[in-house]
């Protein structure tokens, strides 16, 4: 290939990306659950004709980037070719085939050039309601935390199935009109490759992927080439549902691979707190890559360089058990792989931070004897990252799933509460050369006339992140009423008309020595309120 083929390609790779930027922007735009539209809780990508990744919109979470990446080949395999047709599109909530649990929907669509398949786009969103017991840990298995739905056509030839759904959901709206955003986010990206491919005068994407995997693979050969080789081992406990669970983690990186063992980890629970193996890659994957190739293009090539064993264990949970909050364990698969390769890598990986998110999923009602409405709210919250080698952590960041907190006034609009309060939570840093970026204080209170039931989904709360080369830990979570009272940091709960729900997130662990915190940056703490002597 000369030179100028390689720069024509390359042109149409970065064509491709914005492809499927277009794609995601479509989906938010057009969403109506405040999860995907505010929060970007969401992915969508390109794949091959043979359901290899070729691009990912930058816009979305690791946790459906790369489960969908594994969930494509899924949809190619139930569904043959010969009953592909133009205009379909296909859709699961498959928890093992999609990404890893029955809330985020999966939609895959077939794209054909002149009566040919050339590709597939994909794209994943959580939704706000699956029926069942709701967005949760108290399922005993997965029959009890929704509708479960197998690979099937969404749409055959651009005629919907519109029976689908509506009779099993709590906001049937919501739900039905975030399927018909994600059909339409695929459409659009099959309308503007088609586009593309006809002002290139290609007939199809095999020569783009080609040049895309031959690059991308042998970047990431470079990479592995250059890091130490050997095996290194981590263990980590996360608060568990009613007892600790221990997590444990082997990282070996060899010629041209980098593996990852997690035996030795908690067998699986008898709550949904449980990890699909599809997820618990995803966020294996997206560690190593952090640190080997962030700068890489995140494509089928590159996830090839990495993977993972899990035995029988909380991490490689097996039909049929509890996976709705898969999430709480699968976000903290990250520090503890960045916790392996930070003893091969000494000095380059950042503290262990609050991780998984602090959602919380709200099922608001009128009181009793009170008029009002009913609604299903869902916010995602976030605690501190942990310190980074040579800069503080990101306060009120979510790490590692990256989406977004959504807006008060987006959130008090989809149903009667009122956040009260939302500010950083001061001294919940972890101490250290560099601090610990700080959680958040969160008031939430039902709105006059009303009460709510909440599902709890917080970790940290028993088990602060740790610091890491001296730093020290950030400071555990707390859930409790405004009166003083505690409540468990899971599972389904009360808060009565007049009360209010108070959360205190968690910090990120601190870097490095105290001691050795420049006196500027110290000041700047107490100039800010981050840091404080007086309890909380």
């Amino acid at each position: 290939m000369s030179q100028i083929d390689d720069i024509r390609m390359q042109v149409m790779w970065n064509r491709l990306i914005s492809v499927v930027e277009e794609q995601a922007l479509t989906l938010i735009r057009t969403a109506f659950s405040t999860s995907v539209r505010e929060a970007g809780d969401l992915s969508a990508g390109v794949f091959d004709r043979e359901g290899r990744m070729l691009a990912q919109a930058v816009t979305g979470t690791p946790g459906h980037v790369n489960t969908m990446a594994e969930a494509v080949p899924h949809f190619i395999a139930e569904i043959p070719r010969a009953e592909m047709f133009e205009g379909d599109t296909y859709v699961t909530n498959d928890p093992w085939k999609g990404t890893g649990h029955l809330h985020d929907i999966t939609m895959v669509s077939p794209s054909f050039k002149d009566g040919e398949l050339v590709g597939f786009f994909a794209c994943t969103a959580h939704v706000v309601d699956v029926g069942g017991r709701g967005f949760g840990a108290d399922g005993k298995s997965v029959y009890e935390e929704g509708i479960q739905i197998p690979i099937m056509k969404f749409a055959e030839r651009g005629v919907v199935n519109k029976d689908l759904l509506r009779a099993n959901v709590r906001e049937p709206n919501q739900v039905i009109g975030d399927f018909y955003s994600l059909a339409a986010c695929n459409d659009v990206g099959h309308r503007r490759l088609v586009a593309m491919l006809g002002e290139v005068g290609l007939g199809n994407l095999d020569e783009l992927a080609a040049f895309i995997f031959a690059r991308t693979h042998a970047a990431m050969m470079e990479r592995i080439a250059a890091l130490p080789k050997g095996t290194w081992a981590n263990e980590m406990l996360t608060d568990g549902y009613d007892e600790p669970i221990n997590l444990a983690a082997r990282v070996t990186i060899g010629e041209g691979n980098v593996h990852v063992d997690f035996d030795g980890s908690a067998p699986v629970s008898r709550w949904g707190i449980n990890v699909p193996i599809i997820y618990t890659k995803a966020y294996a994957c997206y560690a190593i890559k952090c640190v080997v190739a962030p700068d890489i293009p995140n494509n089928s090539a590159s996830l090839a360089a990495f993977s993972i064993a899990s035995p029988g264990n909380i991490l490689n949970a097996e039909r049929p058990a509890p996976v709705s909050l898969r999430h709480v364990i699968g976000h903290m698969v990250p520090d503890l792989v960045l916790g392996a390769l930070a003893k091969a890598l000494p000095g380059r990986i950042l503290a262990e931070g609050a991780a998984s998110l602090w959602n919380v999923h709200i099922s608001v009602r009128p009181a009793a004897g009170q008029a009002g409405r009913r609604a299903e709210v869902l916010m995602f919250n976030s605690g501190g990252m942990g310190a980074r080698p040579g800069l503080d952590g990101l306060s009120a960041t979510a790490f590692p799933s990256g989406v977004q907190t959504m807006p008060i006034e987006a959130t008090e609009q989809t149903g009667p509460i009122v956040i009260w309060r939302k500010e950083l939570r001061p001294g919940s840093g972890g101490a250290g050369q560099y601090r610990g970026g700080l959680g958040q204080v969160i008031e939430i209170a039902p709105a006059e006339g009303h009460e709510f039931d909440f599902s709890a989904m917080f970790d940290r709360v028993r088990t602060p992140a740790r610091g890491r080369d001296g730093g020290g830990p950030g400071a555990p979570g707390r859930v409790a009423l405004d009166d003083g009272t505690l409540l468990r940091p899971k599972g389904w709960q009360h808060v009565p008309a007049g009360r209010r729900l108070v959360l205190h997130l968690p910090g990120g662990g601190g870097f490095g020595d105290p001691a050795e915190r420049a006196p500027e940056a110290k000041a700047d703490d107490r100039l800010k309120d981050y840091v404080t002597d007086a309890p909380e």
